[in-house]
């Protein structure tokens, strides 16, 4: 049987490769998050996993699905089903279904895997460079923080051992996949391999099982704090916008405090699992400095990021679990992502060639885009701009810092009707909206919709807008000219101009433009 491929929350049916694919859905998607459209035959614009929600062959929980592509067709229909409300779509270019999977096979390609490093007997598997690429959908640079001290002992440090390299196993290490490094904590912490120095499964494996136990107190703290600083650097192999991740491994408890190691790990954006095993008893609670040290160290005390085993023995059933957690890209919450890191300011026409039901419809299409991402004081944030001849300040980045209160903000906005001065427009809201966050953390977009032609010259404002860090996507709509439209998109402008000739072609962009926002993004990051 195949190997299945375990896959984030949001990877379309289209961008899996083959006619029947098995795939390893993450648990715990965020279900407002879906973009999914059909019911039973989905479109293949539609997330993998949504639609097996939607369909009922797994739960939250995740799990494994087999994905068929099938022709496109038209009239994929709403349905809402499972928590998951799917969307209209006129047509679609291929689809696909979704089956239950086989639980066995992702635990048969650890067994395969391993047993790569011997010559193999049977036929060679075909697809020789995408061993190498490793897996494409689970995007995470991996320090494993294993426990080294006398609390752990050498026999069962080999037993750590061994599942650690269960773990990069399963993971799909390559050279578009994870990346992973070990770090071993004891008295002192010490960088056993960087994430730059193997690619391949393989050798991980032997880095692996070559490590030599150190022994002294469990100075987790430390190692974290050591780990989140040093650790990611650049020039040892960290890649710009993928998440960093350190697990830690603690046997019994820490000798030191971790509260300080686990702030310091969020300030570097790094998210912090902890694996704790044989967790103290009843009468051995008294030697714990601090008893709530696991809700301390990792990134969010949600229960995503701890994970308990009982004991170092038979902890194979242990091994898909914790691997679907580290390939969920979206649950990464320390992560500086796309999702948490932009603010978006959303420049809307108000002229009177739009009307007042097609103006939902505008609005409709700013809360769609703006619900796709993590909204908060720290987070990302959101603003709208309404135009006519004059401009009107709908709410600021600052006004509303939960998701909730931004979405009730955008459905109060009231129609104003007038004319069209686009370029006065986009020149007020580059001073007034984006002037006062110019100098924050995060990235800058703005998405100006319009529906015609500017009475006002469009190209030197946008040129201004680009010049102060800002990223312009166009979104044209009826009567809006394809060269005004270029003129105020970023470069390169093909992948920044979006048109439609009807109002309810609106919907189909939403997730194209998150997209764009979030690619922009990741070529931005230092």
């Amino acid at each position: 049987s195949l190997a299945s491929t375990a896959i984030t929350c949001f990877t379309r049916g289209l961008d899996l490769r083959k006619g029947t694919e098995d795939v390893l859905c993450p648990a715990n998607c965020p279900l407002w998050q879906f973009y999914v459209f059909g019911d039973g035959v989905y479109a293949s614009l539609s997330s993998v996993c949504g639609a097996a929600i939607h369909s009922g062959v797994i739960t939250n929980a995740g799990g494994a699905v087999r994905v068929k592509t099938l022709p496109g067709q038209e009239n994929y229909p709403a349905v809402n089903a499972n928590g998951i409300q799917s969307q209209v779509l006129s047509r679609w270019a291929s689809s696909f279904s979704v089956t239950a999977g086989t639980k066995s096979t992702a635990l048969e390609a650890v067994g395969r895997s391993v047993s790569t490093a011997r010559p193999s007997t049977g036929k060679r598997p075909k697809k020789t460079l995408d061993k190498k690429a490793g897996n494409k959908d689970c995007k995470a640079d991996i320090a494993f923080l294993i426990d080294g001290s006398y609390n752990i002992g050498q026999r069962r440090f080999n037993l750590q051992k061994n599942f650690v390299g269960k773990v990069a196993v399963m993971l799909g290490i390559g050279t578009d996949g994870p990346h992973v490094g070990v770090v071993q904590a004891s008295e002192h912490p010490k960088i056993e391999f960087y994430l730059k120095n193997f690619t391949a499964a393989k050798e991980v494996l032997f880095a692996i099982k070559e490590l030599g136990f150190r022994g002294g107190n469990s100075n987790t703290g430390k190692a974290l704090k050591y780990t989140a600083q040093k650790f990611f650097s650049l020039e040892n192999g960290a890649r710009k916008g993928i998440p960093k991740i350190i697990v830690v491994f603690l046997d019994g408890w820490p000798s030191d405090d971790l509260e300080e190691a686990g702030i310091v790990a969020r300030e570097f954006g790094v998210n912090v699992f902890i694996v704790s095993v044989a967790k103290p008893t009843t009468e051995e609670l008294g030697m714990v400095q601090d008893i709530g040290f696991v809700d301390k160290a990792v990134c969010r005390n949600n229960g995503f990021f701890s994970y308990q085993m009982p004991t170092w023995f038979g902890t194979t059933k242990y091994v898909k679990p914790l691997v679907q957690k580290l390939c969920s890209h979206e649950q990464m919450l320390c992560s500086k992502t796309c999702y948490n890191s932009v603010n978006i300011g959303f420049l809307i026409d108000g002229s009177s060639s739009i009307g007042e039901s097609n103006f939902l419809l505008v609005l409709e299409f700013v809360s769609n885009v703006a619900k796709a991402f993590e909204i908060s004081d720290i987070g990302s944030k959101v603003a709208v701009v309404q135009f006519t001849y004059d401009q009107r300040p709908e709410f600021g980045f600052t006004d509303y810092v939960t998701k909730e209160k931004v979405l009730s903000a955008i459905r109060n906005i009231s129609y104003m009707s007038g004319g069209t001065a686009t370029g006065d427009a986009i020149s007020y809201t580059t001073r007034n909206v984006f002037g006062p966050v110019k100098d924050g953390p995060n990235k800058n977009f703005l998405i100006v919709l319009t529906d015609g032609q500017s009475y006002d010259d469009v190209r030197g404002p946008a040129a201004a807008a680009q010049k102060a860090g800002i990223t312009v996507f166009s979104v044209g709509i009826a009567w809006a000219p394809l060269d005004d439209l270029k003129d105020m998109a970023s470069e390169p402008r093909e992948s920044h101009t979006f048109f439609t000739r009807e109002f309810t072609g609106l919907e189909q962009m939403v997730p194209d433009v998150i997209r764009g926002i979030c690619k922009d993004f990741l070529e931005s990051k230092q």
